[in-house]
Formats: C-alpha cells, sequence, structure tokens
C-alpha cells in the first residue's frame, strides 16, 4: 500500500530487489527514485545507506532533476568489500515548503502584517530544528528564529527579517540537519561489493603447455610451470593484471583428439586441455609434465612479484577417463545402449568430453565441485574462469558462489557464456563477477553502438569482459581486415569497457582460419602445442604488442577508462567513425575516443561534442591531449578528424577535468535503464 509519501522507481534493483546489484571498492553507485506527494508542499529525500556489519546508516540527501523534480539523486562510494544496503526515505520538507511560501509572497509585495503568521510559522520550525542540530550550529538557528521575531530589528523591516533565514548559511545547515515531517522509509535494498579487481582488470590468456619454446629439431617441447613463470615477464610488461590458463589438468587418453580436431591423433598429440581427466586424475590434479602442486604454488609466487594474478578454467566435464567416469558414473547421462552421452552441438560432436547431469545426484555433485574448487582457492589462486556456465543450472551456480564467498569472499567467477541475454544476465545475477559478452561479433557502428549502450545500461547487473579473440572465436574481420583491424578491435575492447581481454597470437596478427566460413584457428592451440617467438616479433616491428602494453597503460593512467556506467555517444557524420567519451566522477577525468573502424581505408569526419556529455559549458575550446599520438590541439563543438588505418586508428583523447560542481551530475547521468 502507498503511504502519505510515495516513494517508487527505485535504481538500482535487480529484479524487484531478489538480487543485489553489483559494484566494486571506489566505484560511485548512483541511486534514484521517484518521490512524490499530493498538493504544493515540498517533500524531499534521503539515502540511507548502511555498510558491512555497520549498525548505522549514513543519510545523504538527494537532489532533485531540474527537468523532473519528483525524481531525486544521491550517488555513494563503498569503501569495503561485502554486502551494502540502502534505502530511499522521503519525507515533507516543512523548510523548503515555508522558504517557498515567504519568498514568494514578499515577492508580491506582501506587508510584514500580511507575513505575520509565516514569521511567527518560521520562528517555530527554527526552534524546532534548533532543538535537533548539533550544538556548533545551534546558534546560528536561533538567530535566525531572533531576526524572524523582529529582536533588535525594526520590526517593519521584513526583508531584514527574513535575511538570516533565508541566507546560504543557514540553508546548508537545514540540509545538513533537515526538520523531516511524515518520515516515510522506502524498501531495502542491497548491493554487493567486490574488490576492484572484479571491475577494472585487463586479462590475457595463454596456454602453459605451449611455452616450452623447440628443441633442437625445431620440434615444439610441452611447457612446464617453470618455463610459464618464465613467460610471465613479458604478459607483465604489457600491462596486462590478469593471466588465465585453460585447464591444467591431466588430459584424457580415450577418444583424444589430434590436431585440428581430427578423431585420429598421433602418438605425440596433446590432445584437448578441456577433455579434462585420466588415470592421472581430475579437476584437482596437475598435468604432470606441468608439474606438480609445489611448482603451480611457486608459480603463483612469481606472478604475484609481478603484481600478476593467475585465473584457472573451471571447466566442469570429463574425458572418458577421469576417475568420476567411473567413480560417480551417476554424474553423467547413461544411454540406452549403456555408454555415457558425449558432448554434441551439432554439427560438432566432442567424443572426448562428457557433460554432467545434475539432476541424478545433484547434492553429490555439489559437494564434489565445491571440493574441488576450495581445494584451488586453498593453494592461492583467486579467480577462476568458468567454462560453458550456460548449460549447467543457475541455482548450482548461486548455491557455489555463495558457499565460497563465505570463506573466499574476493574470489572472482568469469563466466564464459556467449548465449541469450536472459541467461547472460541470469548468471550475472546469481553471482558472476564478470560476463564473456557479443563485443567479438559487434563490428559496425550501428552495432557498437547498441552493444556498448547496452553494456552501460546493464551495469548495475553484469559487467562485460571484452575477449577480442579467443582459441575458440577468430571473427572474420580478424581473418580479412589486416592489421589495423587488430589494433581497432584492442582500441574498442580496452577503452569500452573495463573489462577487456586478449588471447595469445593477437599481437602476433594470427588470422588464419581452419576453413571458409569458421571461426576456428587453423593449427589450433586447443589441440597441439603453439610455442611463438614473441621477441623476434618485436624486434621485427611485426608485433602489436607495443601498442597493447600502451592501451593498459592509458588505461591505468585514466580513471574514466575504469568506469563502465558513465559512457556517451557523440556525433559523427561518417558511419565509418565512432565517437565516445567517458568521466570518471570522483576525479572528473575524461576521456574521448575517437575510432576509425575501417581498416582499409583513410576517413574523414566532423565530431559534434555533447558538452553536457563531457560535464563542460556549451560552446567552451577544450585543450586536448591524444595519448596515442601523444600531441595536442585545441578542440571546439565541430572537430574536423582524419583518421588512417596504416597509421594512429583513434584518438584516445584526453580532455579537461570535469569541475567539482558538475561531477555529481555527471554520475546522476549514468542512470538510464534497467533489466528487469
Amino acid at each position: 500500500m502507498t503511504g502519505r509519501l510515495g516513494i517508487d522507481d527505485i535504481r538500482p534493483q535487480i529484479t524487484g530487489g531478489r538480487y543485489p546489484a553489483k559494484a566494486v571498492i571506489g566505484e560511485v553507485v548512483p541511486v534514484s527514485a521517484l518521490a512524490w506527494r499530493e498538493g504544493h508542499d515540498a517533500i524531499a529525500a534521503s539515502l540511507m545507506v548502511t555498510g558491512p556489519g555497520a549498525e548505522e546508516a549514513i543519510a545523504i540527501r538527494m537532489t532533485p532533476e531540474e527537468l523532473d523534480q519528483d525524481r531525486v539523486h544521491a550517488v555513494f562510494v563503498p569503501d569495503t568489500a561485502g554486502v551494502w544496503t540502502f534505502r530511499v526515505d522521503a519525507w515533507s520538507d516543512v523548510f523548503a515548503t515555508w522558504t517557498n511560501a515567504v519568498t514568494k509572497k514578499r515577492a508580491a509585495g506582501q506587508s510584514v502584517e500580511e507575513l505575520a503568521n509565516d514569521l511567527a510559522h518560521g520562528v517555530e520550525l527554527f526552534e524546532r530544528a534548533r532543538a535537533i542540530a548539533p550544538a556548533e550550529v545551534s546558534a546560528s538557528l536561533s538567530a535566525a528564529a531572533a531576526a524572524l521575531r523582529g529582536e533588535s530589528l525594526d520590526p517593519a523591516d521584513v526583508d531584514g527579517r527574513l535575511a538570516p533565514a533565508l541566507s546560504a548559511e543557514v540553508t546548508e545547515i537545514l540540509s545538513r540537519y533537515p526538520l523531516r515531517e511524515m518520515l516515510e522509509q522506502g524498501p531495502q535494498f542491497q548491493v554487493k561489493v567486490e574488490r576492484r579487481d572484479a571491475l577494472v582488470n585487463s586479462w590475457y590468456e595463454l596456454f602453459p603447455r605451449s611455452t616450452g619454446g623447440w628443441d633442437a629439431e625445431g620440434k615444439p617441447v610441452h611447457g612446464t610451470f617453470a618455463t610459464t613463470a618464465q613467460a610471465l615477464d613479458r604478459v607483465a610488461a604489457m600491462g596486462f593484471d590478469t593471466v588465465y590458463f585453460p585447464p591444467i589438468h591431466p588430459v584424457g587418453e580415450v577418444n583424444r583428439k589430434g590436431r585440428n580436431n581430427t578423431l585420429t591423433p598421433e602418438p605425440e598429440d596433446v590432445g584437448s586441455p578441456w577433455a579434462i581427466g585420466s588415470a592421472l586424475g581430475g579437476h584437482d590434479a596437475f598435468h604432470p609434465e606441468l608439474g606438480n602442486e609445489a611448482d603451480f604454488q611457486a608459480l603463483l609466487a612469481r606472478a604475484k612479484e609481478l603484481d600478476l594474478e593467475i585465473a584457472i578454467d573451471l571447466a566442469l566435464q570429463a574425458a572418458p577417463d577421469h576417475p568420476w567416469a567411473t567413480e560417480h558414473r551417476d554424474f553423467f547421462t547413461e544411454l540406452a545402449d549403456g555408454t555415457i552421452a558425449y558432448a554434441e552441438n551439432p554439427p560438432k560432436k566432442y567424443q572426448d568430453i562428457y557433460p554432467l547431469n545434475f539432476d541424478n545426484n545433484p547434492k553429490a555433485i555439489y559437494e564434489e565441485v565445491y571440493r574441488v574448487v576450495k581445494y584451488w582457492t586453498d593453494l592461492g589462486v583467486r579467480t577462476f574462469r568458468v567454462d560453458n556456465p550456460h548449460t549447467k543450472p543457475a541455482n548450482f551456480w548461486e548455491w557455489l558462489i555463495a558457499r565460497i564467498h563465505e570463506t573466499d569472499p574476493d574470489v572472482i567467477f568469469l563466466a564464459e557464456a556467449f548465449t541469450r541475454p536472459a541467461r547472460l544476465y541470469g548468471l550475472a545475477k546469481v553471482g558472476f563477477s564478470q560476463s564473456y559478452s557479443y563485443f567479438t561479433w559487434k563490428i559496425t557502428k550501428k552495432e557498437l553502438t547498441e552493444f556498448a549502450t547496452d553494456i552501460r545500461d546493464s551495469a548495475d547487473i553484469a559487467r562485460p569482459n571484452l575477449f577480442v579473440n579467443t582459441p575458440d572465436i577468430l571473427h572474420e574481420s580478424l581473418q580479412v581486415g589486416g592489421r589495423a583491424m587488430f589494433a581497432i578491435r584492442a582500441t574498442l575492447a580496452a577503452t569500452m569497457s573495463p573489462l577487456w581481454g586478449v588471447y595469445s597470437g593477437y599481437e602476433l596478427y594470427e588470422h588464419e582460419a581452419d576453413a571458409p566460413g569458421s571461426e576456428e584457428y587453423l593449427n589450433s592451440e586447443k589441440y597441439e602445442l603453439r610455442p611463438r617467438d614473441f621477441a623476434a616479433a618485436v624486434a621485427s616491428g611485426d608485433s602489436l604488442e607495443p601498442y597493447l602494453a600502451l592501451l593498459n597503460k592509458v588505461r591505468r593512467d585514466n580513471p574514466a577508462l575504469q568506469q563502465l556506467r558513465n559512457l556517451s555517444f557523440h556525433e559523427v557524420d561518417n558511419d565509418q567513425i565512432l565517437a565516445y567519451s567517458k568521466v570518471d566522477p570522483i576525479t572528473g577525468n575524461t576521456v574521448l575516443v575517437v575510432i576509425n573502424l575501417d581498416p582499409r581505408n583513410a576517413q574523414e569526419a566532423t565530431v559534434t561534442l555533447n558538452f553536457a556529455a563531457l560535464g563542460q559549458p556549451a560552446g567552451t575550446n577544450l585543450q586536448v591531449h591524444d595519448a596515442i599520438s601523444d600531441e595536442v590541439w585545441t578542440w571546439g563543438e565541430r572537430n574536423f578528424v582524419r583518421l588512417m588505418p596504416w597509421g594512429d586508428v583513434a584518438h584516445v583523447l584526453v580532455l579537461p577535468e570535469v569541475p567539482i560542481e558538475r561531477r555529481e551530475a555527471i554520475a546522476w547521468r549514468e542512470i538510464t535503464d534497467y533489466r528487469a
């Protein structure tokens, strides 16, 4: 039932408050609501925020929109991880009502006699306000009351009697210590706050088994955790934060795949690492050629020295010779002929992989998977990339993630779910910290604009990790677009989201597919060792590695690129050029990206700036610094650009900081649309 005062459309709330919204430490969380009432009396609202373990809420005065007085806004910045709660309280703002009345009446020329009741009412309000305000401001409130009575003033001087009560000082005091009547408390909602790496992170994927180089005869040598540790120096030098490994467990022998996914492996073929398990062990075992637990812990230690975090793959499936296939046969689907069903995605067949069946013995599967994950977290793993989570029950993930977070709240789960929106966002709601996205397939200006708008407007639900490629996805644009396309896609991914990722070989412009119309790599690393000579490519100038390092540096240097909610587009009169900006509401840092989407041709356009989105007064001349070319220009409302694919494919422009008084309004603009 609606109370005396209405509080509606509170944002953020996910599925009516069933799930918490997402945030990280230090992120600006914008909150809005509709607060309304009958008649002309003023209504005000406060955002009441309570941190994890706190006994009292922090009250933050909410501000109404200029164009919609019923829409109120506020922001808060969580400083600790955990579940935060918030609600919106509304009340009758008697001082605002009184101020509005006396100001209008005085402007209409009413005399002191006509205002006598208003003056008396004002005295009563200030006395009540003084009684609940701290001692350090009580003198100012008492002085305002005294002036309204006419003490030490000419009683006929109505403006003099009103002046202290309407002063900026007293208005500010009443904003901090409001006199609230008809207080109405709104419902309570949650925000799950994680460590900052859940939102701001650059991922690099590599296969540890491909780090062994070549022998004297030029044949690939199986890598180890020790050779992988050596490979981390290059990853760290490029400025990546997380290095992700595909499964590092024993690979099944039964139905092992050969090179390029053939069913006729040679004796030296290594198989797919996603065909997990053999007589040597399962999901809690190490591939013997990589090393043992001590070797892996040494690798973790080296990564920590380099300020890198290691993410491992959690792929809930099994090779036919996985211990589960004999010890827990009810983990799988048994067919009429008595065999276990292998994975299929017609026309693809995965004879080397058994998918789990969560319906036969869910309790046992739940506990076994928890045991496995806890083994790795106890070793020190803090991030898991989860393979195909959309093929497992969502309530299982909700249970598993919540249980792991009971003891290890800093663990991050990335959902590798290229699936329909309901599933993608559903998995994010039940607890996944990050999500793969459809960025890889968004190529045109229209597609990119719609995609970026969607991830911005869904920021309270999901954090998209924009991988430019994966071992499974070599998009056609990279196959035919030439080297400029690799720079274009990396620039888009690194600046559209605070989360982005690169699969090894991208910096070498690897672009050959196994067949026309396929997105599979030729000689896919999923089925063979693929050592690479990265140093030689850099030395010859035939590598994108320096540019990837520059992009990661620009991301670190500019807090605006560490934000997800605050993206805005700017008008460009050429469909081959895209322009968008980001603003950090805390520092005011502003970045404008102007990028050529055509990998073959130079493109020219006029970029018309949206000054409101930039937090700058209209018509301002702005000094802009290109973080890519290191050039400085002066930009106004309309600006000519020419971008060439054989030079700089984009301008990543650092603009003047947003003035302090405009930053909170910029944060409010982040609230636009929410999914059910």
